[in-house]
């Protein structure tokens, strides 16, 4: 069974784009998002395994919506993507409850996977 992503990025190129990645290398993608808001909105209906999320995005940030999602301890995989490197995110990241985060530049299927070390399908 394939690993389902909910997509949650404010611009709408870079989310078909990784969607046609993520799809390729056997993920599903379940739902997309623009903004933090409609992050929780959408992850509250889809339920899914991993959630690839933006740092910058219009209203909460990325860091504000891991921390919502993680909260009680459960919930899903929170990979953060931002199109600076980490060193720009350093105290944020270390302090966050997500799984890790990868650079847009560096943003693949393979990548993704070792992060959130999953078996491919």
């Amino acid at each position: 069974m394939a690993p389902t992503v909910l997509l949650v990025d404010d611009h709408d190129e870079f989310r078909a784009i990784a969607r046609t990645v993520l799809e390729a290398d056997g993920f599903e993608v379940i739902a997309e998002a623009a903004d933090g808001d409609a992050a929780v909105v959408e992850y509250e209906r889809a339920r899914p395994d991993i959630v690839v999320l933006d740092v910058l995005l219009p209203g909460a940030s990325g860091f504000d919506v891991a921390r919502t999602l993680l909260e009680h301890g459960q919930g899903p995989i929170v990979v953060l993507i931002s199109s600076r490197d980490a060193g720009a995110y350093t105290r944020r990241l270390e302090s966050s409850r997500a799984q890790g985060f990868l650079p847009k530049s560096e943003f693949s299927g393979p990548a993704l996977r070792r992060l959130v070390e999953m078996p491919q399908s």
